[in-house]
């Protein structure tokens, strides 16, 4: 079978997600025939990415997040506003995967959560079959524990989920534990890279920090300042800072890279971190203990908090303070090892699911045309 992933570039988790697929892709004798990455003006590819998915890489406009000033809470009317504004520009976006569709021939989009994806079906119809892929699929489980007194921010965060799997014929719904499947949506574990299994881990005397948002830093900094006995390794996402900053003695400031933060991560004492699913993951898998702050206006993050803390797996509190890390004992091992086989059967479910399609192979084995470079697809630009 041909894949061509289409993956939100608003979080890692995604991408991370998409390295991880592309590997048991090939495993499976399938084949990633290219990759969409919806880009945004306030984050920069990892070069990870690049490295990670070895196919044809392709950026395009896709909605993301509008932020305050202080880049910490996500502003869900100014989010809307925006990207309603550049309505024109997502239409040119989705030209462009029309025309690279029709290139690259795929029988499956997979899609990690970018809206682009659901308009693309909605607006083109394609033959393509569409496939959806991400914890936010939990949320149309039947009885899916929200948080209380969610209100609009629960319909928005529907609503956008929604879009986001238009015509789609399959929802793969990543989730912390194995649950009963109801109806049509697929429960699948988390995918956790190869790169995090293969970690020594041990406990080196300080806590990780990771910023989705780099207005945090201004929180991780003050309770370094006051807290000189603690000692701090964070990793932030902040545009142009390439070197590590030592602000305090007992404080580093670290570009994501991923290699180093996966180091950071099985040699740390605990994490604190925004409410990501993946990193929350990747903790447990190494049995480290874990402390959430949602990102604030961020209701999907708002979820992950409640649902760690309503299964027992991490703590979660309204700022970075690394006081709050919830400590380990003994019954936490049972959850570790409970996590790990629980990650372990997802190969075997891909390959189910796969199994239940079956695609006729394409007449054409003709040469593939070139696009045009007017169509700025590709992954340099």
């Amino acid at each position: 079978m041909k894949f061509l992933f289409l993956i939100q570039g608003e979080g890692r988790g995604h991408m991370t997600q998409a390295i991880t697929l592309a590997q048991i892709l090939e495993e499976q004798g399938h084949e990633l025939v290219g990759a969409v990455i919806g880009k945004s003006k306030r984050r920069k590819i990892p070069q990870f990415v690049k490295e990670g998915l070895s196919t044809h890489l392709y950026k395009l406009d896709s909605p993301n997040f509008k932020t305050d000033k202080n880049s910490k809470k996500i502003l869900l009317w100014k989010t809307l506003t925006y990207n309603l504004g550049k309505a024109g520009r997502y239409r040119k976006s989705l030209q462009k995967l029309n025309k690279l569709v029709k290139k690259r021939r795929p029988d499956v989009i997979l899609n990690f959560y970018d809206i682009l994806g659901g308009l693309y079906f909605l607006t083109y119809r394609p033959k393509v079959k569409h496939w959806v892929i991400g914890h936010q699929y939990l949320s149309f489980q039947p009885g899916h524990p929200f948080p209380k007194k969610s209100g609009l921010d629960k319909n928005f965060y529907r609503l956008n989920t929604y879009l986001t799997s238009l015509f789609t014929k399959e929802i793969i719904a990543l989730s912390f534990t194995e649950i009963q499947e109801r109806g049509d949506i697929r429960i699948f574990p988390p995918l956790i890279r190869e790169k995090v299994k293969s970690q020594i881990i041990q406990n080196s005397g300080f806590y990780l920090a990771y910023m989705v948002n780099d207005g945090y830093a201004e929180e991780v900094m003050a309770f370094a300042s006051a807290n000189p006995e603690i000692k701090i390794k964070a990793f932030w996402d902040r545009k142009g800072e390439k070197e590590i900053q030592r602000p305090l003695p007992n404080l580093e400031l670290n570009p994501i890279h991923e290699a180093n933060f996966l180091e950071s991560m099985a040699q740390c004492e605990g994490l604190v971190s925004t409410a990501g699913f993946e990193s929350i993951c990747e903790a447990l898998f190494l049995g480290k203990p874990v402390l959430v702050i949602p990102v604030k206006g961020q209701y999907e993050q708002v979820c992950n908090a409640n649902e760690i803390e309503l299964l027992k797996i991490g703590r979660q509190h309204h700022e970075f303070d690394f006081h709050k890390i919830p400590k380990m004992d003994s019954s936490n091992d049972g959850k570790v090892q409970e996590f790990r086989i629980w990650e372990s059967s997802w190969r075997i479910k891909f390959m189910e699911l796969c199994s239940e399609y079956e695609f006729e192979a394409s007449e054409d084995q003709s040469k593939e045309q070139e696009l045009p470079a007017s169509l700025d697809l590709n992954y340099s630009n």
